[in-house]
């Protein structure tokens, strides 16, 4: 071997170079295996491979692989802190502020879920995502009127975004401002007319406008739709004994235990494998 590279000029390897060599082949491992082991939900052992790549160097893919790890393993701190790194690193990356307030609503961190939609506007101000987080931020912090705003800048900026429109219409409705919620329900069941969500505020705009046999009519279509939610049953029911059908108002009432007790009264989806779905997976916001 020395002696073909002496007589063709090449240079033989220092110590310091297989050392190199060696270090290189050995964070592609870390990389490949942690990557691997994310994708099959082994998380914890992702997240090991993560951190032993990023003591070896820093990395900026690395650095977003680990805080997908962390989010799995509900290790939210850290990964809005691996996060905050990126963003450091990548001021005007809009994407990363977003992937922040989306961690920062898991925590429920309302303050620092605000400033990363701030970040984030400030760079791109015609960012929909971005503003429609920041409504949800305004919720966290019970200040409704903002929180209207935002959403209506939402929807201006993207005329089609089912999810801002409920939001919307949720909060209205939350106000005391039946019209205007009702507006955007009738909008949304034009579109989708089978989705729980969106009948579930119908349902209960109706509800609050009086009109109970219409309310009732909407809990039960979520009913045919969801036959588990158990939120439906139990407004359907109360409804039902106050118009006097103590019968089935009842057996709504008891189906809506039954099925809490089952859940262990997590009824509300706000656990916290669906807050990552909600951040991080990109499906249709009405379910269809």
């Amino acid at each position: 071997m020395n002696f073909f590279k002496a007589l063709f000029g090449g240079k033989e390897e220092t110590p310091e170079d297989k050392k190199k060599a060696e270090e290189e082949k050995n964070f592609d491992v870390l990389k490949y295996d942690g990557v691997r082991a994310l994708r099959s939900g082994r998380h914890d052992y992702a997240i090991k491979c993560f951190t032993h790549a990023l003591q070896m160097k820093e990395d900026l893919e690395i650095r977003d692989y680990l805080s997908q790890a962390q989010i799995r393993a509900d290790m939210l701190p850290e990964a809005y802190d691996n996060l905050m790194k990126i963003s450091e690193a990548l001021p005007d990356n809009v994407q990363v502020y977003v992937r922040m307030a989306n961690v920062a609503y898991m925590m429920e961190d309302y303050t620092a879920m605000a400033e990363a939609c701030e970040k984030a506007i400030m760079v791109d101000a015609d960012n929909a995502e971005a503003t429609y987080l920041y409504a949800k931020a305004c919720i966290g912090h019970g200040d409704t009127t903002n929180a209207v705003a935002m959403l209506t800048k939402a929807v201006t900026l993207k005329p089609d975004y089912a999810e801002a429109y409920l939001l919307r219409g949720e909060t209205l409705l939350s106000a005391g401002e039946t019209a205007e919620a009702a507006d955007d329900a009738d909008r949304l069941l034009k579109d989708y007319p089978e989705s729980e969500d969106v009948l579930m505020l119908k349902a209960r705009v109706e509800k609050a406008r009086g009109n109970t046999a219409d309310a009732v009519g909407f809990y039960g279509k979520v009913i045919d739709v969801n036959p588990f939610h158990a939120d439906a049953y139990r407004e359907r029911g109360e409804l039902r004994i106050a118009t006097g059908d103590e019968s089935g108002g009842n057996d709504d009432l008891k189906h809506a235990a039954e099925l809490t007790s089952n859940t262990d009264g997590n009824t509300g989806g706000e656990d916290i494998a669906k807050k990552v779905n909600d951040a991080y997976k990109n499906i249709n916001p009405m379910g269809l």
